[in-house]
């Protein structure tokens, strides 16, 4: 089901697109069990976030991305006057999602990271994470100065952000989570053991900033410690692995750290993931 267009009707390839972010990330939301982030059980290490939040913010954000990709295909190539033009959206994306959630920063990062996809798939959908990385090069100049915490944390723990994430042309997604999902599936563990080990792919080798603002190094040592224990036992699909991933929620509650910034990246992994067959 696509989030917003229930009725069979010739759809535009910026609604097509808007259509796969959307659905991204609901199905990142609705992933269980995840380790200390909101999904179908709970609310993980947050107290101001639910499901039904998470879906909401997430249908908020459908015309901002439709309108990203038709100015990508207005524009029609990677330059500044692109680069700013997703920035103004990007600014009013997020106002809209603030206004759905009462004020509550649900997918801030998303916005950053599927919304440089959507363009960048708008442009050419064979060089998306090429062409992402060159929009996210450019600089905004009318972008509002005030550091956001991942990169304040970013900075401070010599962390690779979000923003330098996309700069090097999203290497969590194309060298941990996409080849996870494709190992996984390949050993028909099923759609939701796949997408779970991709995950814990991303989470083995990330500086989540989000980890790092909530509860520093010991909180980053631990979610990739914990991630990679799950994948050498075998993954979720496993008896061993769920085990070891109870354990990992464990950890990462106790420390009131949320590994947010690996589900953004996962949502880009599911939304890269969908482009081939959906265009």
């Amino acid at each position: 089901m696509h989030a917003f267009n229930l009725h069979a009707k010739t759809l535009t390839l910026a609604e097509r697109l808007a259509d796969l972010a959307v659905d991204a990330l609901i199905d990142e939301a609705d992933l269980s069990p995840k380790p200390a982030l909101v999904d179908r059980r709970g609310s993980g290490a947050h107290t101001d976030l639910h499901l039904g939040l998470m879906h909401a913010s997430a249908l908020s954000l459908w015309p901002m991305f439709k309108e990203m990709a038709e100015a990508a295909i207005e524009i029609g190539e990677v330059g500044l006057p692109l680069r700013e033009a997703l920035g103004r959206i990007g600014r009013e994306g997020e106002q809209a999602m603030l206004t759905t959630t009462q004020g509550v920063n649900t997918h801030r990062g998303a916005i950053w990271a599927l919304g440089l996809l959507t363009a960048a798939a708008a442009l050419e959908p064979r060089a998306v994470t090429l062409n992402a990385a060159r929009l996210a090069l450019l600089n905004d100049r009318y972008a509002p100065q005030p550091m956001s915490h991942g990169a304040q944390v970013a900075q401070r723990y010599g962390a690779r952000g979000a923003r330098e994430e996309a700069q090097l042309g999203f290497p969590s997604v194309l060298q941990r989570g996409l080849p996870q999902l494709h190992k996984s599936r390949r050993q028909n563990v099923g759609e939701q053991n796949a997408r779970l080990d991709a995950l814990l792919a991303i989470m083995t080798d990330l500086a989540d900033t989000c980890v790092l603002y909530r509860a520093g190094l010991e909180g980053q040592y631990a979610m990739q410690r914990g991630a990679q224990a799950v994948l050498d036992a075998g993954g979720s699909a496993t008896l061993a692995g769920r085990r070891h991933l109870h354990e990992l929620d464990q950890q990462l509650l106790a420390l009131n750290a949320s590994p947010g910034g690996a589900a953004d990246l996962l949502a880009a992994c599911l939304f890269i993931d969908r482009l081939d067959g959906a265009l």
